[in-house]
């Protein structure tokens, strides 16, 4: 069978990495005989023709979204769009909000046929071979779906093995438009969560048992993904340091082959050691970023967060100490928040960053699922808003009874600003001759990061990136300035900028150009 998975849109601000739960259910149908492609709404420009002549071409069978909160309307919109183009494709809709959402969206959202519940690879095979051998849907695992006028649901069980999984299908995902942008790319090592934060839907979502990969084969994906030119790799476990063997073992392994690649891990302060932190660095690892959520302790212990304070400095000092770069992040507006605990966390942050250390502010969103949704009743928490597009946790959508969403909104306001003036300092620095290549470069980075996202989004080099050839173009030997005039009257951007961003891209080979009877064509090199 044919099917089609779609990546709805989420915002370039917040750094996403290729698709990677999509690329295992895609390598799941592959290895069942069925063909797939994925429709990346977050690096290619969406709209009703592109999504017609997707569907035209390729006659899809089934067409299956992935969704987190923030971009679940999107989602909806893709679904309904394909249900308008061709009634008779299966829809269905997956990912952490419709799991805790399932009856809301089958219940208001007549475009959705199924919603798969929790990890998806076991039940989307399943579904595939229901509709092609008429299997009552009953029989599928983890999913919810109208039966007549009533709503059923099925279980399923975490998956036991996560070795029985095939490699991610990458290779249907735009991996070098990601790369071109600068976003890191992500892979796992395990699944599960053994703690309790309220505020997670990680323990629901895959299970309070940690289920492990093989060392080996981690690390041969992490030796696959190290060929691909991306800047880092991003361990998305959400807790790879949760068990001390597992983490010494992976680490060993790149050690053993002698493997140089730059990666990323998130960790528990109650879960990391010298010894850990030693041998991550020495494998790799330059940056391990903790969730601390709050500078008070009472907060700490109501959100069942289960650390110390005193654990949070010790686990950044190793961390320093160790050569490694700790991030931490706080959430605001937790249960119990007053302007006593807010003036706390923003003392202890004052406190982290005279360390040395990075730390970021968001406001807590009561994603479907977590605790603080679900017994709201039990907390002092309100509810601003179910627009599910607000739920980025940047700005205030809840209130608790002793602070008001502006106050937090400032917080998160001031540290973004602290930020511009960061970036507006290198700035000055460059201009006056003051700052090294070094220095500069994150500001450089994100120029050309932003230039060439919008190149992207509004399909210039597809639709000004080709050409008759001509004597200019021999003069021109990379076409590079004809690109560069062609495109800028559509970009609101410095010519300067422009064209340093574009030179870039070139340089690196994230942009091709294919000389073709007579005609030069520039391309993204989307797949690697």
């Amino acid at each position: 069978m044919r099917i089609v998975l779609i990546n709805p849109f989420y915002p370039i601000s917040e750094t996403p990495s290729p698709p990677l739960g999509l690329a295992f259910l895609a390598a799941a149908l592959e290895r069942a005989g069925n063909e797939v492609k994925i429709l990346d709404c977050v690096v290619f420009p969406f709209s009703q023709d592109v999504l017609a002549t997707l569907m035209r071409e390729f006659k899809p069978h089934l067409a299956g979204a992935t969704a987190v909160t923030m971009t679940v309307d999107h989602a909806l919109d893709v679904l309904d769009r394909v249900k308008a183009l061709d009634p008779s494709v299966t829809t269905m809709i997956g990912g952490p909000h419709a799991t805790f959402r399932a009856a809301e969206i089958l219940k208001s959202c007549n475009q959705v046929d199924v919603v798969a519940c929790g990890e998806g690879e076991e039940t989307i095979v399943a579904m595939v071979r229901a509709l092609e051998n008429g299997v009552p849907w009953k029989q599928v695992p983890g999913i919810a779906f109208r039966e007549g006028r009533q709503l059923k649901m099925t279980a399923l069980p975490p998956l036991a093995d996560l070795n029985e999984l095939a490699p991610p299908a990458r290779h249907l995902i735009a991996l070098g438009r990601y790369r071109a942008l600068g976003m890191p790319v992500s892979m796992t090592t395990s699944r599960g969560c053994p703690f309790k934060c309220i505020f997670c839907v990680g323990r629901k979502m895959v299970g309070a048992t940690v289920r492990y990969r093989d060392p080996v084969r981690v690390v041969d994906e992490m030796q696959g993904l190290s060929t691909l030119g991306f800047h880092q790799i991003n361990l998305a476990d959400d807790l790879f340091t949760a068990n001390r063997r597992h983490c010494l073992a992976v680490c060993d392994e790149i050690l053993e082959r002698g493997l140089k690649v730059n990666w990323t891990s998130f960790a528990r302060v109650d879960t990391v050691s010298r010894q850990t932190l030693e041998r991550m660095r020495r494998a790799g690892c330059t940056t391990v970023s903790f969730g601390v959520e709050s500078g008070s302790p009472e907060m700490l212990r109501r959100i069942k967060k289960g650390i110390t304070l005193d654990q949070v400095v010790q686990a950044v000092q190793l961390c320093l100490d160790c050569g490694l770069d700790p991030h931490t992040s706080f959430i605001l507006g937790l249960p119990g928040e007053t302007p006593e605990t807010l003036a706390q966390t923003l003392a202890f942050g004052e406190r982290l960053k005279a360390m040395g250390v990075n730390h970021g502010f968001h406001i807590l969103a009561p994603f479907p699922g977590t605790d603080v949704r679900e017994r709201i009743d039990d907390y002092d928490l309100s509810i601003l808003s179910d627009d599910w597009r607000q739920y980025h946790a940047n700005r205030a959508i809840i209130r608790t009874a002793g602070v008001a969403p502006e106050t937090m909104d400032a917080i998160v306001i001031d540290g973004e600003r602290q930020f511009d003036r960061w970036l507006a300092d290198i700035g000055r620095r460059r201009e006056t001759g003051e700052a090294t290549d070094v220095a500069v470069w994150p500001l450089v980075r994100l120029e050309h990061t932003v230039v060439i996202y919008d190149l992207m989004m509004k399909g210039l080099v597809e639709k000004k990136g080709f050409w008759r050839a001509g004597a200019s173009d021999t003069a021109d030997a990379r076409g590079v300035e004809r690109l560069i005039r062609r495109v800028s009257g559509e970009l609101d951007h410095p010519q300067t900028r422009i064209r340093a961003a574009i030179e870039f891209a070139v340089d690196n080979r994230y942009l091709e150009r294919n000389n073709a009877k007579g005609l030069i064509c520039w391309s993204w090199k989307d797949y690697l």
